[in-house]
């Protein structure tokens, strides 16, 4: 009313009447015209059930879990675990709802507030500094339910379609939160969404950015996650740390301004540099890979067919494995409730194991130190004296030709090359064409950049020591560290298992 006194100030009686009555024809016809559009969108467009809500399908992450506890590693699509809102550290929490939502607490799910700043600030004064309307709730509906792709080329339809799926958006998220708590959607918005670097939700974010347990995060670390949140490239503190600083620093005092940290904790969070133990969470990374990947092949294999084994032997010690040995093809023994099959990358399995996490790190630790610090020397130096390293010298040229295309054909370059639909001369070719590679190093970082040719990088390879490393206690035969390899994101080969 305040805004109509301002406007209608110095004007005629007539006048006044008019723009008043027009304001609340434009008000009312507003609301009128969304309370429409949202029971039309109840009516007719397909809303996720109560039952869905309750069982979102967000690729969980199934944990290889250690003797002691500690997750070793992940099968994953997107790499997520779920954590309880117990396990959040506050300062998340606190940094979430200060930043995206600070009405949070006291909406059913939309904000009439600031879709009404909005509306106003935006669209009539063109400020878009002033963000979005939606709530943390409408995000997590979107995040749970992704947006399908507008492609039209019908003039306009993609505006009128955005609007429909903003009204589901608007329906869910009125949904969501009559079927929760506000605790539980705070903790299923930080388990959903996406904090670049291949890490979805706030425990693979911790520990990608961090190397830490969600709630062991401090004031400037939870507020460097969530500034991930809006652009995930563009704030990510390894990449770009001075834009990474700046948003940090803003989600800071947005803490400070809603009351959550004081005036001392921020101004001292904001002085402290973004400290980052940073180690991407892709399917090379994480303790025991030779391990998890041997895990894989037991629990996905099938009923054993004689066809598929060249000796009789071979396939009677496979078909008592398989009648004996529950967890040889338990993906292929066992279903869920609804009869389908599980999945190793999607369903959030946790798979209990007897290796212990301090044995299998140390394992790893002394299988590299012994090839890189002893017998790489001794072997390199027995490579110099070689004629055609790292051949042996009476290796015939039908062998060492053989094994080079054996190697050309396995490796990522031709298959691709292959599915592209290129002709074979041309990739071989282009196996002599020296270009810049990253290759596996003896050093701290695991790689060196470089320049050679695909040949020979593959004879660089063929130069390293590799070795395995296998503990087993002796009194119950449980395996308690397992070391397939040097390095398993160079070289895939399961020494313990394949070798």
């Amino acid at each position: 009313m305040q805004l109509i006194h301002i406007v209608t100030k110095g004007m005629t009686e007539e006048v006044k009447k008019k723009i008043v009555k027009w304001f609340w024809i434009i008000l009312l016809g507003g609301a009128g015209l969304v309370f429409f559009l949202l029971l039309m969108v109840a009516l007719f467009a397909k809303i996720p059930s109560f039952e869905e809500l309750e069982n979102p399908d967000n690729k969980l992450a199934t944990q290889i879990i250690a003797e002691d506890g500690e997750t070793l590693t992940t099968f994953h699509v997107e790499n997520r675990t779920y954590v309880s809102y117990e396990e959040l550290s506050p300062y998340l929490i606190h940094a979430a709802v200060a930043t995206e939502d600070a009405r949070f607490y006291s909406h059913s799910g939309i904000d009439m507030i600031g879709l009404a700043r909005v509306f106003v600030k935006t669209l009539f004064l063109h400020d878009s500094s002033q963000g979005g309307g939606s709530t943390i709730t409408q995000q997590l509906a979107k995040t749970l339910y992704p947006r399908e792709e507008i492609n039209s080329k019908i003039p306009g339809w993609s505006k009128v379609k955005m609007v429909w799926i903003k009204m589901k958006e608007w329906i869910t998220a009125v949904k969501l939160e009559k079927d929760y708590t506000k605790d539980e959607i705070l903790d299923m918005y930080l388990n959903s969404i996406f904090f670049g670097s291949g890490a979805y939700g706030v425990k693979s974010a911790a520990q990608t950015y961090f190397s830490k347990e969600p709630k062991d995060l401090n004031i400037e670390e939870a507020a460097t996650l969530v500034g991930l949140v809006n652009k995930p490239t563009r704030y990510n503190p390894y990449f770009n740390p001075e834009s990474s600083l700046l948003r940090r620093n803003f989600v800071i005092s947005r803490m400070e301004q809603a009351g959550f940290i004081t005036t001392e904790q921020s101004v001292a969070a904001q002085a402290r540099p973004i400290v980052l133990d940073y180690q991407v969470q892709d399917h090379n990374s994480g303790l025991a890979p030779y391990f998890r990947d041997m895990l894989r092949r037991e629990m996905s294999a099938r009923a054993p067919r004689r066809s598929d084994f060249q000796y009789k032997d071979e396939f009677q010690a496979d078909t008592a494995r398989w009648a004996d040995d529950r967890l040889y093809g338990w993906l292929n023994k066992n279903r869920k409730v609804d009869g389908s099959k599980y999945n190793l990358d999607r369903d959030g399995l946790k798979i209990y194991t007897t290796i212990d996490s301090r044995m299998q790190k140390y394992a790893e630790q002394a299988l590299f130190e012994h090839l890189s610090k002893d017998l790489q020397n001794s072997f390199n130096w027995e490579l110099d004296s070689r004629i055609n390293p790292p051949f042996m010298d009476d290796a015939d040229e039908k062998y060492v030709d053989m094994v080079m295309s054996q190697a050309r054909r396995w490796s990522d370059r031709y298959m691709q090359m292959k599915k592209l639909g290129i002709d074979e001369q041309t990739i071989l070719e282009s196996f002599d064409e020296p270009e810049m590679m990253r290759v596996f190093a003896w050093n701290e970082k695991g790689y060196v950049d470089t320049v050679m040719t695909p040949n020979d990088s593959i004879l660089y390879c063929k130069s390293i020591l590799r070795g395995a490393f296998l503990a087993v206690e002796p009194g119950t035969g449980e395996v308690k560290a397992y070391v397939g390899g040097p390095n398993y994101r160079y070289f895939k080969y399961d020494n313990c298992r394949q070798g």
